[in-house]
């Protein structure tokens, strides 16, 4: 009973801290220092804080995060999402929700090789965001689109939370990857469904021509809406243009950078690491071409800006890493695993508890990052999946796919706040727009844990030691 006080006293300090707006790092990472003093006094403590920061992050498969990363913001600033967004737009944008429909593709493109849902989302935002706007669609359902479907970047492969979950469980990266294929179609198409069943029926000037984007703006200042006046340079890019004039370079890129990253592991041509440095090196010579007439100035001014935000990304999972993985420990130490374990093995509990069990990690997704509940969660969940038989393939992709809508769930849904912050819109009017989509997204998780087939069939064709 004592320790059981204590663990759901640490708990609450996490959240108080966590409340108190304390960086997730900091608050995981004290939170969990004060609990090992607590249960094992403080030279224990002291000792687990010497070590853990260099045993979480000394790892040579983690050399992938960083690579992914550096992947997708060379990516970024080579005009990939702007490219597929004008392409998208113009085979799609002319029907009914077509530019709804044209941005939920254009992030399941970007995801493929950003690999991160809050990259997708502000390149997005940026792009799309405006032209719906321009064209009739309510805010709620134009940053909604936006949010829900830059959650696509942390189930598309390269996803870096599919690789940390590889990592952390022993998995293979390369199937834990093939698996995310799948089931970020499946949730692209159940956003596009929404748009063309209901979505569409929201639009109230689907006709709109592009000099009435001012007209919007001022309507949307008068009524004390703060909608920027959109960028209408992406308008150019899909409008006015025929297949020929249109940029597929983009979607070439975007296909060859796929290609390197799965192609080279179902081949067994390269394991996962090498896929990610050579995919990293192809996106550098894609941004140097796509700039090469701008001069060295503005080519270099690009690399840096990528090279310095993969540095702080990085920073920001590795402090995250370091923190979880303190209180990973303290819960390990109170033996909070293997206690849950062994109740839930004892109890001989239907398929259907542990779907409870992963319903958790939506709470969880509202007040910490998606690195964050992974390494909190998955030490417990996985060992109790695996003991009552289940793959954990399947039960990584379940996790991150859960962990993914946790991002876009009031009250804090990151994914949200990034796509309000970029568009001006208030949040709680991207959270209206955000919640019916969430329904989708739920379907598509229930289809997926009741028919595993359908996430491990890909993971099938890759051998284990591909990854």
């Amino acid at each position: 009973m004592l320790i059981t006080t204590i663990v759901l006293s640490i708990v609450l300090l996490l959240l108080v801290l966590l409340m108190l707006r304390m960086p997730v790092a900091l608050s995981l990472g004290l939170a969990g220092a004060l609990g090992l003093v607590i249960l094992q006094g403080t030279d224990y403590a002291t000792n687990v804080l010497g070590s853990v920061p260099f045993t979480a992050t000394a790892s040579f498969s983690l050399i992938i995060i960083p690579m992914f990363i550096l992947m997708g913001m060379l990516a970024m600033r080579a005009r990939i999402a702007e490219h597929v967004f004008a392409v998208a737009n113009h085979m799609v944008g002319r029907f009914p929700g077509g530019l709804g429909i044209a941005t939920v593709m254009a992030c399941a493109g970007f995801s493929a090789v950003s690999g991160s849902s809050i990259g997708t989302a502000a390149t997005m935002s940026k792009l799309s965001v405006g032209q719906m706007r321009a064209y009739g669609y309510p805010a709620a359902l134009a940053t909604g689109i936006v949010a829900i479907a830059g959650t696509l970047g942390v189930v598309i492969p390269p996803s870096t939370f599919l690789v940390l979950f590889a990592i952390m469980t022993g998995e293979s990266v390369a199937q834990i990857l093939a698996a995310g294929i799948i089931p970020g179609i499946l949730s692209a198409i159940g956003y596009i469904a929404y748009i063309l069943i209901v979505g569409h029926r929201q639009i109230v000037r689907p006709e709109t021509t592009l000099a009435d984007v001012v007209q919007v703006a001022h309507a949307d200042a008068s009524a004390k809406i703060p909608t920027p006046i959109p960028d209408t340079s992406a308008v150019k890019l899909a409008y006015g243009r025929t297949l020929r004039t249109l940029p597929w370079r983009g979607v070439i890129r975007l296909a060859v950078i796929f290609a390197i990253i799965l192609g080279g592991m179902f081949s067994g041509v390269f394991t996962s690491t090498e896929s990610a440095a050579i995919a990293a090196f192809v996106s550098l010579l894609i941004l140097l071409w796509e700039f090469r007439r701008d001069g060295i100035n503005a080519m270099w001014t690009k690399v840096k800006g990528a090279l310095l935000d993969t540095a702080q990304t990085t920073s920001m999972v590795f402090m995250i890493l370091v923190g979880a993985s303190v209180f990973s420990t303290f819960l390990i130490a109170a033996h909070v695993p293997e206690t849950l374990t062994n109740w839930i093995v004892a109890l001989d509990a239907p398929p259907l508890l542990t779907v409870g069990l992963l319903l958790l990690l939506l709470p969880l997704g509202t007040a910490l990052d998606e690195i964050s509940v992974l390494i909190i969660t998955v030490p417990i969940i996985y060992p109790i999946a695996t003991e009552l038989g289940f793959d954990g393939i399947w039960l990584g992709l379940m996790i991150v796919k859960l962990t993914a809508i946790g991002l876009v769930t009031p009250p804090v849904g990151m994914t949200c706040f990034v796509v309000s912050g970029a568009t001006g819109v208030r949040t709680e009017t991207v959270f209206k727009g955000v919640l019916p989509l969430m329904v989708m997204d739920l379907l598509v998780s229930l289809l997926l844990f009741f028919v595993p087939a359908i996430t491990l069939f890909l993971p099938s064709l890759v051998a284990a030691g591909a990854g």
